[in-house]
């Protein structure tokens, strides 16, 4: 007599499950290594948000250990943890991106400074800035890399229109 054939069941393998347990643990440990003011901006459960917060205060190896596993355990009985890495991705690229506009900023005062005709592409790609005021700054930045006083160790110090 032969037994019926089972259907196959699509399951996670014990490897992928072991993979995506430790993938949890990894986000709760980067979620424990946030600022207090960054990790009270992302909704979470607060027994996972109280362990993270003792993941973060736990000092010796072996209690740090078992306390990521906790966080991972808690952060496998969410439904979905992709809010969490979701809120994680945008607060690590929030810091990129305002890198990104210090470097576009440093560049466009540079390019103000050294001609006109960069004045006049600056206000094209700007609607509604104030023009007036634009090339009184860039004057002033201009009058002030002309003189451009230097330090004791021998570096460039601007001057407040060259920042402003």
């Amino acid at each position: 007599m032969t037994q019926p054939e089972q259907p196959y069941v699509d399951k996670p393998s014990k490897t992928q499950r072991k993979a995506q347990a430790h993938a949890l643990q990894d986000l709760g440990a980067d979620l424990a290594r946030l600022s207090d003011h960054q990790l009270a901006r992302i909704a979470m459960d607060d027994e996972l948000r109280d362990a993270i917060l003792e993941l973060r205060r736990t000092r010796s190896h072996e209690g740090r250990r078992r306390q990521t596993q906790l966080v991972g355990k808690l952060m496998r009985r969410l439904d979905d943890p992709q809010p969490l890495r979701e809120a994680l991705a945008a607060i690590e690229l929030g810091g990129a991106h305002d890198a990104l506009a210090l470097h576009r900023a440093e560049y466009w005062r540079d390019a103000l400074v050294v001609d006109d005709a960069n004045v006049e592409r600056f206000t094209a790609e700007h609607a509604g800035i104030d023009v007036q005021q634009l090339r009184l700054l860039v004057k002033r930045a201009r009058a002030e890399k002309a003189v451009q006083p230097t330090t004791p160790d021998g570096s460039t110090r601007h001057g407040k229109a060259w920042r402003e």
